[in-house]
């Protein structure tokens, strides 16, 4: 359970700015998500991958 201390005089806003935070931290959404579907281990696998080589590509033309 996320417990989110509102401090005094803070604003509703800001707090609910840290409890976003928080939950998205603890990637509840992310997995609730996923498990809508099955997926393949491999189709897993294989978009992991090329993500990753997405991410190394974008790295290389940042620094190139």
């Amino acid at each position: 359970m996320i417990t989110v201390n509102v401090k005094e005089n803070e604003s509703i806003d800001r707090a609910l700015k840290r409890f976003k935070k928080k939950f998205e931290k603890t990637g509840t959404l992310r997995e609730l998500r996923s498990r809508t579907h099955y997926e393949k281990p491999s189709v897993s696998r294989r978009t992991e991958r090329i993500k990753a080589a997405y991410r190394q590509r974008m790295q290389s033309l940042e620094n190139g």
